[in-house]
């Protein structure tokens, strides 16, 4: 974190957008520490923090702003849809499929590398309308899910399909950030509410039929501050009992998947606690004897997530007793 002097100083001083933020490229990792370093300058700086007289905060604020954007769309190119025009720089991540895009407006925007891959988005665009639907009438659940803004629709033959997304950028990160950031492993306590909230979002997909199929620590985005948890990365996802269309060699399937057979909710349970037993600290016993317990071999032997909500909230209690709120958050720097 900057104070309000050290950021005045850092963004007044430069003249460039390099300057203040390293050499333009497209490596995910360095565009991720840029997009930090702008987040946390513009956090000192915004006109609710230093209040409404401090117009030298302000004008640096808003060439901070000027700069950002210099830096990101530097080498830009416009994405068209029948409503919609999307302007994108160089991508700031790399996800398994398709890189992703900061746009103006502000929008995230996933494009698919190999134009062979567009099923894939076009399966996304089912589930999150599914959902956009089912969360219309279970509004608890809304946080939840990204939220689906605009796609390609249908493109010629051999150009690529894009999904345009409500961006999750202020203050979210991913579980595989906080992996890296805590290599020992988590504390119960905190990966408690992650994993109640990725129970709820996992029992509310499969309540309309609808299996994630790709669970991992880099499709669950966390928000530390406001214990916020989105379940992100829909393209791999089906309905209950239908075959992936496609797998990542980056993913730890369970035996289903490597043995081709159709998926169904157990799937994303196992998966789920998969991710459990990877991200708790070694120590955790009883948590990690949950997560065993969710990894049967057979499908049907694995308990539904609905199910596991209540069970898992024993468990918590008989561990930590009544829940409080635990703040959270990344150690400085990470």
């Amino acid at each position: 974190m900057f104070t309000t002097p050290q950021a005045l100083e850092l963004v007044e001083r430069a003249t460039t957008a390099e300057s203040l933020f390293g050499r333009r490229t497209t490596d995910p990792d360095l565009r991720k520490q840029a997009r930090r370093r702008y987040h946390a300058l513009a956090s000192v700086l915004h006109p609710d923090v230093v209040g409404p007289d401090n117009t030298r905060a302000h004008r640096a604020s808003a060439n901070l702003t000027r700069l950002h954007h210099e830096w990101t769309h530097s080498t830009s190119v416009e994405l068209r849809t029948r409503t919609g025009v999307y302007r994108v720089g160089e991508p700031f991540a790399v996800g398994s499929i398709a890189n992703l895009y900061e746009a103006d407006g502000p929008q995230v925007v996933k494009v698919v590398r190999n134009p062979a891959l567009n099923p894939l988005l076009h399966g996304e665009w089912h589930a999150l309308r599914e959902l956009e639907r089912f969360t219309d009438r279970n509004q608890w659940l809304r946080p939840y899910y990204p939220r689906l803004l605009d796609t390609s629709g249908d493109v010629a033959k051999g150009s690529r399909a894009f999904t345009v997304l409500d961006p999750l950028i202020d203050g979210f990160v991913t579980l595989a950030d906080i992996k890296s950031a805590f290599p020992h492993g988590l504390d119960g306590r905190d990966y408690a509410w992650m994993h109640r909230r990725l129970l709820k979002a996992l029992a509310g997909a499969h309540q309309i039929g609808l299996v994630h199929g790709a669970v991992t620590a880099e499709n669950v985005m966390v928000h530390p501050e406001q214990h916020g948890i989105v379940l992100a990365g829909w393209s791999f996802a089906v309905e209950n009992n239908q075959r992936l269309l496609a797998t990542s060699k980056t993913i730890s399937y369970p035996p289903e998947v490597s043995e081709g057979k159709p998926v169904t909710a157990a799937t994303d349970v196992h998966m789920a606690h998969t991710l459990m037993l990877d991200l708790l600290d070694h120590k955790e016993h009883r948590q990690q004897a949950f997560a065993r317990g969710c990894l049967q071999e057979r499908q049907g032997r694995r308990p539904d997530a609905a199910d596991l909500l209540a069970e898992y909230d024993d468990l918590l209690e008989e561990l930590y007793g009544a829940r409080v709120f635990r703040p959270f958050a990344l150690p400085e720097g990470a």
